[in-house]
């Protein structure tokens, strides 16, 4: 099977982001695989085990990605492309993204495409239908567990704290969801592998692709903390008492009756 999937480079958000000038500042700051594109990969590796083939993982960005990359061929990963656009693409967002994925892959013997469901900086989760739609091939988002058996699928997807099983063929793009599995941490025989496996490093212009044709259609007009939270209050005495009390904070310092 020729399986690829799509990635993204992403802060940490368990470490502390800091704010400057209504964007995240990146000096220091600590990145990445985006945790949901973490189980994407491992799938990929599963269902490569199982039914063999090749993993190419593919993401859209800088050159810092390719540390990203790496740790993707650490875990098991065959190949990887970074499509860097630093140079020629100065503000993208997930048109841009799919649509610069779609002109590498639209020529490409593709069976399965796996993401992660959303990423944790952005959360729009729109790469990977974005992508299916231009390839005009089938997707399934959500998904928490694949079973493949020569052309036909079964998947489990999550829906709103249940589950729904749907059958499909590929190829097909579906979105990995927690708790379709466990990732693996990279061993040390799998990082020293990783230094050897192909890495491509490609540009806009070697997909003959026209920066304004892949020109964001959203522009971030600011970043911000949300606001501290202030410490509780605990209420005292007869019910009465504080239920009266109550209603009086809510009237007169909450102002919401």
């Amino acid at each position: 099977m020729n399986i690829y999937v799509i990635m993204k480079r992403t802060f940490d958000t368990e470490e502390k982001i800091s704010i400057s000038g209504g964007a995240i500042n990146e000096d220091g700051a600590e990145f990445i695989i985006n945790p949901y594109d973490e189980y994407a990969i491992e799938e990929a590796i599963t269902v490569r085990d199982e039914h063999g083939g090749e993993v190419t993982v593919l993401t859209v960005g800088t050159e810092e990605a390719e540390k990203e990359l790496r740790t993707a061929l650490a875990m098991g990963a065959d190949k990887a492309v970074l499509i860097n656009t630093e140079d020629d693409l100065e503000d993208g967002d997930q048109f841009s993204t799919a649509q610069i994925l779609f002109e590498y892959l639209q020529d490409k013997d593709v069976d399965l495409i796996l993401g992660g469901n959303v990423a944790i900086d952005s959360g729009s989760g729109q790469v990977g239908p974005r992508l299916a739609e231009l390839l005009n091939i089938s997707y399934v988002t959500t998904i928490t567990e694949l079973q493949i058996n020569g052309e036909d699928v079964k998947i489990t997807r999550d829906v709103e704290g249940d589950s729904e099983i749907i059958e499909t063929k590929v190829p097909l793009l579906v979105t990995a969801q927690q708790g379709l599995n466990d990732p693996r941490y990279p061993s040390l025989p799998g990082i020293m592998k990783a230094k050897k496996k192909p890495l491509e490093e490609l540009e806009l212009d070697d997909l003959d692709i026209d920066e304004d044709d892949v020109e964001a259609k959203t522009k971030t007009i600011e970043v911000f903390l949300p606001p501290e939270k202030e410490a509780g209050r605990v209420l005292e005495g007869e019910l009465d008492s504080q239920v009266k009390e109550l209603v009086s904070l809510l009237r007169e310092e909450a102002k919401v009756i």
